[in-house]
């Protein structure tokens, strides 16, 4: 069963927290028991599990990878968002959850992200329900 999810992201660089659309999916599906992978099909986007809890997490991940992979860098990419694609290939384009009594598990400050590294955008994620 997959659920696909479309999402508009406010800037160039940023994490959206995706957590509702997938306990969405979850609870539609009807599953108890199994799995949900999280999937990002765009190059310049990832998802990733982090703290969801402070803000100032989110912010401090954008912050790193701008240090270590500046948009200013010589890159031959002709489009001008190479530091998107690397960015996106160090975040990963999916993310794999348990699900256990109908309800995702995730550690208590754990919530899951769409992170947005060439936007503003219309992007879209899809959630596959396992059982």
């Amino acid at each position: 069963m997959v659920f696909e999810y479309r999402i508009s992201t406010p800037s160039r660089e940023c994490l959206v927290n995706i957590t509702k659309q997938v306990e969405s999916a979850i609870s539609k599906s009807g599953i108890l028991e199994g799995s949900a992978i999280i999937y990002c099909p765009h190059t310049t986007a990832g998802i990733t599990i982090n703290e969801g809890a402070d803000p100032s997490v989110v912010k401090d991940i954008v912050y790193f990878l701008n240090d270590k992979i500046p948009s200013s860098y010589p890159f031959d990419h002709a489009e001008g968002n190479s530091d998107a694609h690397i960015k996106a290939s160090f975040i990963g384009s999916s993310v794999c959850a348990i699900i256990d009594n109908g309800r995702i598990l995730l550690g208590t400050w754990q919530a899951i992200f769409f992170c947005e590294f060439d936007g503003p955008r219309a992007r879209r994620f899809l959630v596959k329900i396992l059982s």
